[in-house]
């Protein structure tokens, strides 16, 4: 009897639209793709940090995100006091009054990163980070493992100068298109229209030039790694140096790691083939 049949059947259900436990099966690819995924950062010796659980409203304010991403914020907010009596009694959740905290949850992992590096010189030889979250994103529809309400993105994150963003990229792309092959998965880049700042003028303009994202995507569209280059947006906004070189350039390489799991599903037939192939590159 192989390990992969050796896990258990649950009878488990999913919580609701967008929500998902995974089985055993799933969660062992969940957890060894995200093991071979932060090769990356081992490949470009990023250390490993942990980001905070909360951004708050003020800083995502000064990266334009609430021009740019106002559909997919979920905002962190508590229950008023009064109205824990009536939490308790058994008063449906929905009809009770809100106190909002300033905070939302994150949509993606290097924005807490990069908030906290405001005001900070990361040095002429550039910082990279590496950190593994749960996100969450407002959705217009939820579809399995494709489109979750919460779901782990993996990020490396670079800072540095214009070049040292350019070089991360490219090794970015190279390690995916490297790890996807050894997992048999083909996947296809293209070009994909979401910025990290203001949508007009002069800088969509430029977006249309020189387009600042590309995404990997499966056979049937799910796109699950994608290399962004923020230029010196971030570093702008938040008054970040790279030394000598003046205001840093950042660049991040993000992985969806449920929808890696979904694309190991779709090129192998099932979460145990596909346990399998995992585990075959593992040893």
């Amino acid at each position: 009897m192989s390990p992969t049949t050796a896990l258990p059947a649950l009878p488990l259900t999913s919580p609701g639209a967008g929500l998902v436990t995974l089985d055993p099966v799933r969660t062992a690819l969940l957890h060894g793709l995200d093991e071979l995924l932060g090769g990356l950062a081992a490949r470009l010796a990023a250390p490993e940090v942990v980001g905070p659980p909360l951004l708050s409203v003020e800083g995502l304010t000064k990266l334009d995100y609430f021009r740019n991403f106002p559909h997919l914020g979920v905002s962190a907010a508590r229950f008023a006091p009064e109205g824990l009596d009536d939490l308790a009694a058994g008063t449906p959740a929905g009809d009770l009054a809100l106190t909002p905290t300033g905070h939302l949850l994150p949509s993606a992992t290097c924005y807490g990163l990069l908030l906290s590096l405001e005001g900070a010189d990361v040095g002429a030889d550039g910082l990279r980070l590496s950190a593994a979250g749960r996100c969450f994103r407002n959705e217009t529809h939820y579809d399995g493992l494709r489109r979750l309400w919460g779901f782990h993105m993996r990020e490396v994150l670079y800072l540095g100068t214009k070049d040292g963003a350019v070089a991360h990229l490219e090794q970015g792309a190279s390690f995916v298109q490297e790890l996807a092959e050894r997992l048999g998965l083909t996947l296809t880049r293209a070009t994909a229209d979401d910025p990290f700042y203001d949508k007009g003028g002069s800088r969509a303009k430029l977006m249309a030039l020189d387009p600042v994202k590309h995404e990997f995507s499966a056979p049937d569209g799910t796109a699950i790694a994608s290399v962004n280059r923020h230029r010196n947006f971030f570093g702008e906004r938040l008054a970040i140096t790279a030394g000598e070189h003046g205001t840093a350039y950042s660049a991040c390489v993000a992985f969806g790691v449920e929808r890696w799991v979904h694309a190991m599903i779709l090129a192998h037939g099932s979460a145990e083939q596909a346990l399998d192939r995992l585990r075959d590159v593992r040893s």
